[in-house]
């Protein structure tokens, strides 16, 4: 049985990394005060009747430390991808130039680090309400494996505790983060 736990926690363990791997990247999204390419890695693009990531439809540049620039490679996709980048809850306002879009980085005033901040808070929740639903997936496996008498009921909770701790420690990671983040976000 112990051989079987371990398997099942290894499993949730790696779908939990993969959720935290998912907020780091958002949060890397959120740059402070200079530009950079990993600010616009969170927004979606609508193309090709799917939503894809920004870096499939354009290439992106840092030509000023205030500046970003989405050189677009399907001249089509310019107005999907400037109203992508605006509604992406980023707090930019991207503005067409032929096959480039350029994205002017505004100065962070103390309303934008709290929207920022607001936007931390949001991935972070978006990571734990993934945590936990990795956590429903292990215990509902838990819940297959006692109705069909494979494991007993002392088992069941000695798992199901497993599986707790395991969660809790994963949203103690993401609160972490997100602090983490949010002393960045307010340090002038």
């Amino acid at each position: 049985m112990p051989a079987e736990l371990n398997d099942l926690l290894d499993d949730l363990t790696r779908r939990m990394d993969g959720a935290l791997e998912s907020l780091r990247r958002d949060l890397s999204g959120l740059r402070s005060g200079r530009a950079s390419p990993n600010l616009l890695e969170p927004v979606r693009v609508e193309a090709y009747g799917s939503e894809v990531p920004l870096s499939q439809v354009g290439s992106i540049a840092v030509p000023e430390a205030r500046m970003l620039t989405v050189s677009v490679w399907d001249r089509g996709l310019v107005g999907a991808v400037e109203r992508a980048i605006r509604d992406a809850g980023l707090g930019l306002n991207p503005a067409a130039d032929g096959q480039t879009v350029r994205v002017p980085i505004p100065q962070l005033t103390e309303e934008r680090r709290t929207e920022l901040a607001r936007a931390a808070g949001r991935y972070a929740e978006n990571g734990k309400i993934a945590v936990r639903n990795v956590r429903r997936d292990g215990m509902d496996q838990i819940k297959t494996h006692e109705k069909k008498s494979e494991i007993s009921q002392d088992d069941m909770k000695v798992w199901s505790d497993g599986v707790q701790k395991l969660t809790d420690q994963y949203i103690k990671r993401v609160d972490d983060m997100l602090a983490d983040k949010e002393r960045e976000i307010k340090q002038v």
